[in-house]
Parts: C-alpha cells; structure tokens; sequence
C-alpha cells in the first residue's frame, strides 16, 4: 500500500474515535506549523530529499511527512508524485510562495498563514491583497435580475419585455 494511501486511511478513519482522531489532527497539525515555520525562513532554498530523508530532517515520522507532502503539494512548483509515493522515494518542497500563501487562506488555516515567518516574505499590504484575492476567487456573484419594465440589457433603448424578454 502507498504511503498516501496509508496516510488517508489513517487520517480519515471513520471507525476511530472521535476524540483520538481530534487529537491526531491537533498534533498532526503543530508539527504541520512547525516544518511550515522551518520552510518559510529560507522560501527561496529547494529542500529536497527521500520521504524519508525529510521526515528525519523535520523529526517528524514518515506518516506525518506524507500527510505534509499531501498538503503541500498543490502549491510546489513541480508536483510530486504523492500517489505512489514510498519511503525512498525523491520529492521536493519547492513551492511557489503566493500559491501556498493563498493555499492557506482556502483551507482556512490560519495558524499557517499567520505565522510570522510570512512578515519576511510579504508585506502587510501584499498579504492583505493575496487574502481578499483568494476570498474573492471562490465567491459567486448572481448576475443582476432583469424585470419586464427593465431597459434591455442589448442596449436597443427598449423596455425588456418589449425587446429580448418578449414570449416569442
């Protein structure tokens, strides 16, 4: 079995407890912060090595460094192959730095787009602008409703229901 797919059934086990899988999460989650934290003070250094190189490197076991590599992936410059991802296997954490930031902001994790390695990278006014842009990304706008005594949207000078909203 795949390390992903090991990671996966682990992390969303609907059998485990819900209490256990909490605690997982959070813990899964402070070391996540952590080699986030250790990344973002050289963002522009390609880390590269084995699963397993980086796992050791981070201090974190394997599970938790393939669950970060499924996290991460969306937002390196060359994807890895994480779905048949094993311990030996080559895999790089050269991200693109505006890619992860708005990543964060998607996954709503604020503890990793908060970090205040980000003030080194970003500015303020550059971090508030690629949050409003991701936020506004996934919002949809209802097209303006047009009502029989309307102007015509085609721009004939007409009433809607007159021109294009006429029964034909």
């Amino acid at each position: 079995m795949a390390l992903l797919e090991q990671w996966r059934s682990k992390a969303y086990d609907e059998n485990m407890d819900r209490q256990a899988l909490q605690k997982m999460w959070a813990v899964y989650f402070e070391k996540e912060k952590n080699i986030y934290a250790e990344l973002l003070k050289t963002p522009d250094k390609e880390v590269k090595g084995s699963v397993k190189e980086l796992a050791e490197k981070f201090g974190v076991d394997i599970m938790t460094m393939t669950g970060f590599l499924d996290g991460i992936n969306d937002s390196l410059k060359e994807p890895n192959p994480i779905e048949e991802m094993e311990e030996d296997t080559a895999v790089s954490l050269g991200f693109d730095k505006e890619k992860l930031y708005k990543n964060m902001v998607a996954a709503e994790a604020d503890w990793l787009y908060n970090l205040e390695e980000w003030n080194d990278i970003f500015d303020e006014d550059t971090r508030k602008a690629l949050y409003k842009e991701q936020k506004s990304s996934t919002t949809i706008r209802k097209a303006p409703r047009v009502y029989p005594n309307d102007p015509c949207p085609c721009g004939s000078g007409k009433k809607y229901k007159k021109c294009c909203g006429r029964a034909k």
